[in-house]
Formats: structure tokens, C-alpha cells, sequence
């Protein structure tokens, strides 16, 4: 992993996880021209910045599958319509800046985060409260995790 696009990643899930956003992000004015050599440590190009917003996709699904447990499933809902609007606005750029390997297999785990946002997200709306265990119910949803023997 390269730490400027990692840098990108953590400063845009703080952001996020702090205002719930990603509508403005300061590090969009230190973005650079992908032909300037710049030896300033901090300072980013334009492909370092979508190759570490295309990784932020990855900790937002997490996000987003930790708050369905949590039953926040509109938040989840919320967090998905960000990833997917990454996703399209990204596949509308990419071809413009980056043809590599790289781009393109980041691409592939966005949709597949994408997916398993919205599996995660309608198997709750189909099954309900059953899906989600109840806050503060001490009861074992499964004999596998040690509960009373099903009848």
C-alpha cells in the first residue's frame, strides 16, 4: 500500500466518521497535477487521492455492516448511497486518469462492497428484527454460540 493514498483513506473515514460526510475534504486543495515531481511529503496527486478514495469504500462497508448489527440500518442505507455514488462517479473519471491493474481490481472491490452492503441491507428489510439481535437480550440467538437446545 502506498501511504499517501492510506493517508487519503484515514483522512476521509475521519472526516466521514466525524460529520457524516465527505462533501468537502480539505485535502482536495494540496491535490497536484500527475505530472509534477513534487519531493513534499504530504502533497498528493490526483490519482493517489481516487486510489485512496476508492480503499475508503472498503471501511465505509465495514461501517456499514457493523451499524446493521448495531440496527442502525438507515445509516447503513445512508453510508451504501455514498459508496455507490463513489463507485459511479469514479467509473466515469478513472478511464480519464488511470488505466492500470490496480484501478481497474479497485473498481471490482468497490462493486463488490456495494453488494454486500445492499445483501447486508435487504436481508434485514426480508427477516426483520429476527436478523438483528435485540440490544441487551441475553438470550442466545443459536445453539452454536452455547444457547438451550432447540426443540
Amino acid at each position: 500500500m502506498d501511504p499517501v493514498q492510506e493517508y487519503v483513506e484515514a483522512a476521509t473515514f475521519y472526516k466521514f466518521s466525524v460529520s457524516g460526510t465527505l462533501s468537502t475534504i480539505e485535502i482536495n486543495a494540496t491535490l497536484l497535477p500527475l505530472s509534477d515531481p513534487s519531493l513534499e511529503p504530504l502533497q498528493i496527486n490526483i490519482l493517489d487521492y481516487i486510489l485512496g478514495l476508492a480503499d475508503l469504500t472498503g471501511e465505509l462497508m465495514r461501517m456499514a455492516i457493523g451499524r446493521i448489527s448495531d440496527g442502525e440500518v438507515e445509516f447503513a442505507q445512508r453510508i451504501c448511497q455514498i459508496v455507490r455514488q463513489i463507485h459511479r462517479e469514479l467509473f466515469l473519471v478513472v478511464p480519464q486518469v488511470d488505466d492500470s491493474y490496480d484501478m481497474k481490481s479497485k473498481m471490482e472491490v468497490i462493486l463488490q462492497s456495494v453488494i454486500k452492503i445492499e445483501n447486508a441491507c435487504f436481508s434485514v428489510h426480508v427477516r426483520g428484527s429476527e436478523y438483528i439481535p435485540l440490544l441487551g437480550d441475553d438470550a442466545p440467538m443459536s445453539f452454536l454460540l452455547g444457547g438451550a437446545d432447540v426443540e
